[in-house]
């Protein structure tokens, strides 16, 4: 079988310095996917053929990116995982994609996403167990990077879509702060949650993603020597360790991997402060889910009164929830968001970040049920920037993962320390077949 595509950052620099040729990694990623994709069933979308690489200019030069099909492509559908929009084809690109192609990116496929980002699935199956779910909702994104189709893959999480499928699928995954990567032209569902964000092999990787669509810098990606200087993993930084209130929702197995990866982290060099949130994590649970589904609900109201049919269960349900949230519970959503966003690095502090695990363990059994977002909605809520990185394996021989998180704004600090975290755990990696 054709080999997995190089990491991003090899595929940039390899490029650049001639090592391969500018079709190379299309060819590779294109091959991937003809052996892979029957089964694995992780695009909604993939062209008959793509725009010649070697004629394409710019630092992503070459380099396949999965696009998760909430965000629209003029040239490509965006279904939104829904039959409703089948064959849509938006008028314009989403801002995002505007940025890559500027840059000479490819937009290898349309990822498949679950119904509108919600909960009802698609086909996608978990590439390490055909049996396993893959997460959701970003669901293809994940799946494809995790198989080695593509480097990069955008994503978005409401409330846990980033985090928790790159946990199932063994790949790292980052959510951007609130704001910080471009939303146009994506598929709104829940505007005060929803944010975008990346997948990756390496944490390095999606720092570089980071860099191009949100700091919008293409000068640290110009060398390995430029990067370096740009891009340095934390040392020894101190971490709060937050399980929340919600650790039982852990499955032992996933309990006993934390434990291993904060006895490493120590052994690394990094302090470690056991902490608690100073908000009950119940209230901010129920809070997170009582916006999702009040603007959700209006998102989504007219559709489902329009299209019954066409709408799964679990859409007419988050409706009909939607509108039992009063008004006045929901502004005291907002204001909750606010205060616990604004005063985290203070309750934190003196850590840098946090250390919390990012789902309730392996991938679920099954299709029918994309897992837990418990772990995962409460720097959500915040809006604050989030990864996850691989941290082990499952007896059944599924991903495990570990979550950093940092205040608002500090999202380069974050990556910083999850790449430290990285090299600490150094996680025994397998292949796909």
């Amino acid at each position: 079988m054709t080999d997995s595509v190089p990491t991003l950052l090899d595929a940039i620099f390899d490029i650049q310095s001639g090592t391969i040729p500018a079709g190379e990694v299309l060819a590779r990623a294109s091959a991937r996917a003809a052996a892979l994709e029957p089964w694995l069933k992780a695009f909604a979308h993939l062209p008959e053929s793509h725009p010649s690489a070697s004629k394409e200019q710019g630092l992503l030069a070459g380099i396949p990116v999965g696009v998760k099909d909430i965000i629209a492509t003029h040239d490509m559908p965006t279904t939104n995982g829904s039959p409703i929009y089948a064959g849509h084809r938006p008028a314009e690109d989403a801002g995002i994609v505007r940025q890559l192609r500027e840059l000479g990116g490819i937009v290898f496929g349309k990822t498949v996403t679950t119904e509108f980002a919600w909960r009802h699935p698609g086909p996608t199956v978990n590439p390490w167990n055909k049996l396993y779910s893959p997460g959701g909702s970003s669901s293809g994104s994940a799946a494809a990077v995790a198989a080695g189709i593509v480097p990069l893959a955008l994503g978005s999480q409401t409330l846990g879509s980033i985090i928790r499928p790159a946990t199932y699928n063994g790949v790292v995954g980052f959510k951007a702060s609130f704001g910080a990567v471009l939303r146009d032209g994506v598929h709104p569902f829940a505007g005060s949650l929803d944010h975008i964000g990346f997948f990756a092999r390496k944490v390095e990787d999606v720092a570089a993603a980071w860099a191009i669509f949100a700091e919008r810098l293409v000068a640290p990606l110009a060398s390995r020597a430029a990067w370096d200087s740009y891009f340095q993993k934390a040392r020894a930084p101190r971490l709060a360790v937050i399980r929340t209130g919600n650790w039982d929702l852990a499955d032992v197995e996933q309990q006993r991997n934390f434990e291993a990866a904060l006895v490493a982290l120590q052994k690394a060099g990094g302090e470690l402060v056991d902490m608690e949130l100073p908000v009950d994590t119940k209230e901010i649970i129920d809070a997170t889910m009582q916006m999702a589904r009040y603007e959700g609900a209006a998102n989504y109201s007219g559709l489902v009164e329009q299209y019954p049919a066409l709408c799964s269960l679990a859409l007419k349900e988050l409706v009909i929830d939607g509108r039992a949230v009063s008004e006045g519970a929901y502004r005291a959503t907002l204001a909750l968001q606010e205060r616990l966003r604004r005063d985290l690095a203070a309750w934190i502090a003196p850590c840098d970040a946090i250390v919390t695990i990012p789902a309730t363990g392996e991938a679920p059994f099954g299709l029918d049920y994309t897992g837990d977002a418990v772990f995962c909605m409460p720097w959500t809520f915040m809006g604050v920037p989030a990864a996850t990185i691989p941290s082990g394996w499952s007896a059944n021989g599924l991903p495990l993962g570990l979550q950093i998180v940092a205040p608002f704004g500090r999202d380069k600090m974050a990556l910083q320390i999850a790449a430290w975290a990285e090299e600490a755990l150094n996680a025994p990696k397998r292949r796909i077949e």
